[in-house]
């Protein structure tokens, strides 16, 4: 086994370890030229730019600082520098169109316009190899000279494919309002991710992944600014229908500090952590073995794996675009009203305790303290249940000196409504849950008590033995529930 075979197989062999326990540069002044100089060396040390994606990368520059969210571009999406079209929708929301109205509008004439495109590359097709460029329309013309670089006699038809032909709206409002919010929080991530040895780069991942929106949602379960699956989540936070801190800016930042180090040392390489942040690590240790190389501008070029589609290909070039576009934002967007200073202290809560209690001792309003803890669930945040034990909560800093002490010297209920209130709990427990899915940390007499339920019980109904431990992610029956609920 030759020197790079033995690298390949070192990766994939890494990234299976790694897959069998998960599921999936700074802001600088413009004036600031030294400290420009020392960003784009770093950059240039961990974040390579091949010349092979610079089509990529300016492209994703103008969709993300040029392109409004009112315009279509329509291009190839093998070669991004073959842009066919763009369509422009601002006109009608300034007519007084609403909303609704213009995104019916933009997907039909964005339909429309693909076909005409695709119509007009198989005419071309049509025409055979020797085309006279003069006696082509217009339109024709456009397209025809798009493709001028490419001498391949089915480049035409090729193009056409509809997997080719794709649509990207703008994102220059997003992007601009994903900056003005990450300035709030850059400075603390950046700390975090010097802590753990990280290039602060990396911290600018978000505006790729959720245009730092903390309630962003996707369509697959993805949650909060870094868009951890519950998978990956709950192998660093907690993650459930009490609480959700995926959607803590700040604790889900030291969550992806852990897995961006995690895939690094499987792959070696930022621009394929990067892309496995994406695409997942055993797909990219796949690429990596299949294209014997790790260069990612070979990968992105010849890789045509499965799964390995559009937004996996093109994810590293994102990131730098956003590195680009992000580093000299006062030039793309002028002056961001600035959102107020991150100025928090965390408290580890030695006790439970309701939302309207906790805003009362750290003397804030309600609004406040829950906009400050977006990993609250709906029902703690309401007031229905109270804040668990152990939670780690957010406080204003002017309220966080002596909090735990007031907190502590609340009375206590008495002793018969404490143990009403257990009992009450864990009979909804056993009726919502019938089976339990384990994170890390979690014991069987975690579970048990969690659920209400002996050990002994649990064990039987699982079948498992005294010396069998549990694994992360494995499903256990709870004995005597009537609904499931993972």
């Amino acid at each position: 086994m030759g020197r790079g075979e033995s690298m390949r197989a070192g990766v994939f062999l890494s990234i299976v370890a790694l897959s069998a326990a998960s599921p999936a540069g700074p802001a600088l002044a413009a004036d600031d030229s030294a400290a420009a100089r020392r960003a784009a060396h770093v950059e240039s040390r961990f974040f390579p730019r091949p010349a092979t994606m610079e089509a990529q990368i300016r492209f994703w520059r103008s969709v993300f600082a040029t392109y409004s969210v009112n315009q279509v571009v329509l291009h190839d999406a093998l070669h991004l520098d073959k842009v066919y079209k763009v369509l422009d929708f601002r006109r009608y929301l300034d007519e007084g169109m609403s909303e609704r109205e213009v995104d019916e509008l933009r997907r039909i004439e964005t339909d429309l316009e693909l076909a005409r495109i695709r119509a007009t590359l198989l005419r071309l097709h049509g025409l055979g190899p020797q085309i006279d460029r003069d006696a082509l329309s217009p339109e024709e013309r456009a397209v025809f000279d798009l493709h001028k670089d490419d001498r391949a006699v089915d480049r035409f038809l090729a193009a056409a494919d509809t997997k080719r032909l794709r649509s990207q709206r703008g994102l220059r409002e997003r992007f601009a309002e994903g900056i003005r919010v990450g300035r709030r929080y850059f400075p603390h991530m950046e700390r975090i991710f010097r802590e753990e040895g990280l290039p602060i780069e990396l911290t600018r991942l978000p505006l790729i992944e959720s245009c730092f929106n903390v309630r962003a949602n996707s369509k697959v379960g993805a949650a909060g600014v870094w868009q951890f699956m519950p998978s990956t989540g709950r192998l660093y936070l907690r993650v459930d229908d009490v609480l959700d801190e995926r959607r803590d800016p700040l604790l889900s930042t030291r969550a992806a500090a852990a897995y961006l180090r995690r895939l690094h040392d499987a792959l070696d390489t930022w621009p394929l952590a990067i892309t496995a942040y994406n695409h997942g690590p055993r797909g990219v240790a796949r690429a990596v073995q299949e294209a014997a190389t790790t260069d990612i501008g070979v990968i992105v070029r010849q890789y045509s794996g499965p799964a390995f589609g559009f937004a996996s290909r093109n994810f590293y070039a994102e990131f730098l675009a956003a590195l680009d576009v992000e580093r000299d934002w006062r030039k793309h967007f002028g002056d961001l009203e600035p959102l107020p200073a991150w100025n928090a202290r965390m408290q580890t809560l030695p006790r439970a305790v309701d939302v309207d209690t906790a805003a009362r001792l750290a003397s804030v309003d309600r609004d406040e303290l829950v906009a400050l803890n977006p990993a609250l669930g709906d029902a703690l945040a309401r007031g229905r249940r109270p804040i668990p034990r152990g939670t780690r909560l957010w406080l204003p800093a002017a309220g966080a000196d002596g909090f735990e002490d007031r907190l502590l010297a609340l009375a206590e209920p008495a002793p018969r409504v404490v143990a009403a209130a257990a009992r009450t709990r864990a009979s909804s427990r056993r009726r919502r849950a019938a089976t339990h899915r384990v994170r890390a940390g979690q014991t069987l007499s975690h579970v048990a008590k969690r659920h209400g339920v002996s050990v002994a019980r649990l064990r039987a109904a699982n079948g498992l033995k005294r010396t069998d431990r549990l694994r992360i992610g494995q499903v256990l029956k709870i004995p005597g529930a009537q609904k499931t609920a993972m």
